[in-house]
């Protein structure tokens, strides 16, 4: 047409292009793993979060903010009071997890996952700690296991009933570590020395003992050895008196004997240059020597 103005068409011509290549590049959306995508249009969130992968076809208009799904861990530090109102330290982890379910919640309620961990799961679990405290009637009872077992359980149910209308999902809570006021650190260590000293103790008295039973055990053998020894000498001179006994009643049954013995004494008498003269009582069952007789006095 004569009247167009060139340069107006071309203007037109790039706006449109632009609008298309901004159209085609926005009606789709790719959400990483473990995410999950809340549109908003006109600043008012979509019902429905959009899980992980790609969405085709969406409004191209929408703005999108994602929210980290998977399982997290946050730790804190607290000085909780026990009964005796001394202030013991706390380090602990929550392990926990955004409800994709309630990403869009989230977002009209407290905007990003970490807003909604700040806002709601830090004021809460302080809270329990403070509260849970309060059931431990010592400070150095924090390190008991029945203790920290149960305020483990304290913990994790309290924000599990609370943090879940939040769109906070709480797995676990753990105790990660424990420091007591220094002065019962301190009166801990002397403790502990004090029944290794007294363990050191028992281990020494126990040696003494088991020593002194080695020694008993000795003794008693020895004992036992010098019994056997001395019963088998009192059966030996059984023995032996039995035997003489035997015999000397052999002899005084054997006449014979008796003659033989006595001529082997006047034998050993006729060696005496001393002796002169000896007679026999030959009627005698047992000859005697009669030594002397008849010698001038």
């Amino acid at each position: 047409m004569a009247g167009s103005n060139p340069n107006k068409s071309i203007v037109v011509a790039a706006i449109s292009v632009l609008a298309i290549v901004f159209v085609i590049s926005n009606i789709y959306k790719t959400v990483p793993v473990g995410h999950v995508g809340v549109a908003t249009l006109f600043g008012k969130a979509q019902a429905l979060g959009y899980p992980e992968g790609l969405h085709i076809p969406v409004n191209p208009l929408y703005k999108w903010t994602m929210f980290d799904a998977r399982k997290k861990t946050h730790l804190e530090t607290a000085n909780v009071p026990s009964q005796d109102q001394l202030q013991t330290r706390l380090d602990v982890s929550v392990q926990y997890r955004i409800d994709g379910a309630m990403a869009a919640k989230i977002l009209g309620a407290t905007g990003t996952a970490e807003a909604a961990v700040r806002v709601h799961l830090v004021p809460k679990l302080r809270s329990l700690l403070r509260e849970q405290g309060k059931s431990v009637r010592r400070a150095e009872d924090f390190f008991l296991e029945e203790t920290q077992e149960t305020l483990q359980t304290a913990l994790t149910d309290g924000l599990r009933d609370d943090l879940a209308q939040q769109g906070i999902i709480v797995s676990e809570v753990l105790i990660r570590d424990i420091t007591l006021p220094p002065f019962i650190v301190q009166a801990i260590e002397q403790k502990k020395e004090r029944e290794q000293a007294v363990e050191q103790e028992k281990a020494e008295l126990e040696r003494v003992r088991t020593e002194l039973q080695q020694e008993v055990a000795r003794a008693q053998a020895g004992r036992e050895a010098a019994e056997e020894e001395a019963a088998r000498k009192r059966i030996l001179a059984d023995a032996t008196a039995y035997e003489i006994t035997q015999i000397n009643n052999a002899i005084s049954s054997n006449p014979a004997y008796i003659q033989l013995q006595s001529l082997e004494a006047l034998k050993s008498i006729s060696k005496d240059p001393a002796s002169k003269v000896y007679f026999l009582d030959g009627s005698s069952p047992s000859p005697l020597p009669l030594m002397h007789i008849g010698d001038k006095q």
